[in-house]
């Protein structure tokens, strides 16, 4: 049985972060990935050897197991112990445009036929041996399926009402809904999702991260909503009637004589549902723009002209 360096497996120095680690295997993945590579055999063993890697040095408790080991593999070897293992997870990636699905996969030993190296079996594929004897026994967690990862995206609209998308999993399709209200970067939980356990035990989790598309008219800022609105130069001087888009349709506003460029009016309760509360909405924030007419007759010139010389009497006359 041969050692496996797995930092260079996936060509990162022994001191990168676990966030370097993480993109050097994506890069691997995807460049050697079986859908990518079909009848490949070398980019298969490829794929399953990064794969492996990442299974251990991607988790930071492996990892300081890992580097534990070290040179003195051999010594562990023959004592027949091990680390235990806990499962790892796959990420899957969706959220295409219109739908879920998923597009990728992250360390999965048994996707493409053969499980990972006898290297990995002896240290990390589960039982106690060197992990129980430094405590480390995860019996707890070891028992339990794989957990899922996989990423979901949405538009502000589909995040105000609620939405669902249809996820194809392992042959399985999955409706995955969200509450109004969900926000971009929330992670949500599906209990019994991943992995099926073996002997009948707790099969692992379904973990959905909700990505929410940014919004050509909305910014969002928690719970509440912001947006412009282009009034034009008479009805801010004079007042009126304007229409704010709203995430709900038009809503009629009046605009006070002598709006000011730049002025915000805050509209209770016309911003994002607060998740897990319906009836709870934030406020939306309107901006007004005021617009100047770019093409004048010289009648309104002359008419503008006229307005200025008033103001400037009235302003002398103070």
């Amino acid at each position: 049985m041969d050692y496996k360096d797995y930092y260079k497996t996936l060509g990162v120095d022994k001191k990168a972060s676990q966030a370097e680690i993480k993109k050097a295997y994506r890069a691997l993945a995807k460049k050697y990935h079986p859908d990518k590579n079909k009848g490949d055999k070398a980019a298969e063993e490829k794929f399953k050897d990064v794969s492996e890697a990442y299974e251990v040095i991607g988790d930071e408790e492996k990892r300081k197991q890992y580097d534990q080991l070290g040179s003195n593999w051999r010594q562990y070897q023959n004592t027949g112990g091990g680390f235990g293992g806990r499962g790892g997870q796959q990420e899957y990636y969706g959220g295409q445009p219109g739908g879920g699905g998923f597009r990728g996969f992250e360390g999965d030993p048994d996707m493409f036929g053969g499980g990972f190296s006898d290297f990995f079996q002896q240290f990390f594929g589960g039982g106690g041996g060197f992990g129980q004897q430094q405590g480390r026994g995860n019996r707890g967690q070891a028992a339990k399926g794989q957990d899922y990862e996989a990423e979901m995206e949405i538009t502000l609209q589909e995040a105000y009402h609620g939405t669902s998308r249809l996820l194809n999993l392992h042959n399985q399709q999955l409706r995955i809904t969200t509450k109004p209200g969900v926000a971009d970067g929330q992670v949500l939980k599906i209990k019994g999702k991943g992995a099926p356990a073996a002997g009948g035990r707790t099969a692992g989790d379904l973990f959905i991260k909700i990505f929410v598309k940014p919004d050509p008219k909305f910014e969002r800022k928690g719970s509440d909503l912001y947006t412009n609105l282009p009034v034009d130069l008479y009805t801010a001087i004079l007042g009126g009637d304007a229409h704010a888009q709203t995430l709900t349709g038009q809503l009629k506003l009046k605009i006070p004589a002598g709006t000011q460029n730049d002025k915000t009016l805050r509209l209770r309760g016309k911003g994002m549902p607060v998740y897990g509360k319906p009836d709870q909405h934030g406020d939306l924030y309107v901006k007004i723009i005021v617009e100047l007419p770019t093409h004048i007759s010289d009648e309104e010139r002359n008419l503008l002209e006229k307005l200025r010389d008033l103001q400037n009497a009235k302003a002398t006359a103070r």
